[in-house]
């Protein structure tokens, strides 16, 4: 529905059908990790990405993961991709590091690639907090994986 009656507006399209996602994941905090992976490739199949259209990789950690991501955006392969995994503030400076720069680089490889990132690293004061959210994270990352290709697609279209 249109808000303008003068105005083209991109509806959101959740429809994951002909979309190929990749997904990378921190083994580090691994039982949050898989719980980020369940939800989203569960979400990812329930919005109609074919499993053979789903790849996994699995990094050591979070500052590792835009890397993977980076070449899975080069391959040309990917319509969207998902980055997932936590850090968990401990008793140093570190968790402010890793979780920016995560971040960061995330961003740098979305913009210089084009392929759309779905950021799925949580970042928390404790593992109670990440196991609290894990699963709306992992459904709303496929969700905006999705809905991002879809409009990325429709923008080049009218380009």
């Amino acid at each position: 529905m249109a808000r303008y009656a003068s105005i083209d507006e991109y509806d959101v399209e959740l429809s994951g059908d002909s979309l190929t996602v990749g997904i990378v994941m921190s083994r580090f905090n691994l039982e949050i990790g898989e719980g980020l992976l369940s939800a989203c490739t569960g979400e990812l199949k329930r919005l109609g990405v074919a499993d053979g259209s789903i790849r996994i990789a699995t990094v050591p950690g979070a500052l590792e993961i835009p890397l993977a991501l980076q070449t899975m955006a080069r391959s040309g392969r990917f319509d969207a991709l998902v980055a997932l995994g936590a850090v968990i503030r401990g008793e140093t400076y570190h968790f402010e590091v890793v979780a920016n720069d995560a971040c960061r680089a995330l961003m740098e490889v979305q913009l210089t690639t084009g392929v759309p990132i779905a950021n799925g690293i949580l970042t928390c004061e404790d593992d109670d907090q990440a196991l609290a959210r894990m699963q709306q994270k992992g459904i709303d990352c496929a969700q905006v994986a999705v809905e991002m290709a879809k409009l990325l697609h429709l923008l080049g279209e009218s380009a």
